[in-house]
């Protein structure tokens, strides 16, 4: 199996007293498959995977594969900041019938290039689904650079990576730096990074508008030239969702076009009501939320 096109990040649903929403989880699943997305990441950043007990890990990643029942690819998000356990999330993920996994480096120890070769080898011949290894300097506290992740193109499942630098140029270092062996998904500025040679996007939009972010993509590759439009739609609703408040946004978002999602967990806040006209805004002026 082949991983392209737009794939969500998907938000954790919460219920009105804050625990797992797994029958919202459900219908959330259908509603994303309906409008056209191309695959499924539960239990990334977005889906606050922090936040969650190994029990409700193991809930979301078992209801999201059993929903999707192979209507689009699943990787499941098995980060951990100690090997072993994300080797046991890992193992786990593929036990449960996802198609691949996605795991950010360990975010608090700030390990070595070496060290990081150990960690993601390790999960990596611990399972026979693709990795997708996911760089996020911004929170993870280490960059996995070109070379690096060339040194780790090299395990056979190392196949994939989501690259959140923010440098579109990083696209061209990691496909030249890899030969051929690692296909890159933006986390950022997608249209540039498809036209860079990027196949596909980690779309936190997407949990808001499935259809738009799929449609860019399919309008990028296919040649029509009608990518580019689309994309300059969805940018003010990109930049929106990319700050310090990304969770808190995205689910404000989701209520504002009827998806509610529940607020985040703590230490998250909802997102607070002087950031809320200006998404509202964003909302209507993208096509998502009719006026008033």
């Amino acid at each position: 199996m082949t991983f392209k096109g737009s794939y969500t990040v998907c938000v954790t649903p919460f219920d009105a007293e804050g625990a797992v929403d797994l029958a919202a989880l459900r219908g959330y699943v259908d509603w994303q498959i309906e409008e056209g997305v191309h695959g499924l990441i539960p239990l990334g950043s977005t889906g606050e995977f922090l936040s969650l007990t190994r029990e409700e890990r193991t809930a979301v990643a078992g209801t999201v594969i059993e929903q999707a029942s192979g209507r689009v690819p699943v990787l499941i998000g098995t980060a951990a900041e100690w090997t072993d356990e994300a080797v046991d999330l890992s193992r786990e993920a593929e036990a449960l019938g996802a198609d691949g996994v996605m795991v950010v480096p360990p975010y608090y120890s700030s390990p070595t290039h070496e060290e990081l070769i150990v960690h993601f080898t390790r999960i990596a011949e611990a399972i026979s689904v693709p990795v997708m290894l996911y760089n996020n300097p911004f929170t993870a506290n280490v960059d996995l650079t070109a070379d690096l992740v060339a040194r780790l193109s090299e395990v056979d499942n190392i196949s994939y990576i989501k690259d959140t630098s923010k440098n579109v140029h990083r696209v061209t270092e990691l496909l030249e730096a890899c030969d051929g062996r690692m296909t890159v998904f933006a986390g950022y500025y997608p249209w540039e990074s498809y036209l860079a040679g990027a196949e596909g996007y980690s779309s936190v939009m997407a949990n808001i508008a499935p259809r738009l972010s799929a449609e860019t993509y399919e309008r990028t590759v296919d040649g029509s030239g009608e990518g580019r439009a689309l994309y300059v739609r969805s940018l003010p609703l990109i930049n929106e969702l990319a700050g310090d408040l990304y969770v808190a946004a995205t689910k404000a978002a989701m209520e504002m076009i009827g998806r509610p999602a529940g607020t985040p967990r703590p230490p998250r806040l909802p997102l607070p009501e002087a950031k809320r006209a200006g998404l509202i805004a964003i909302l209507k002026n993208t096509g998502l939320l009719a006026e008033a």
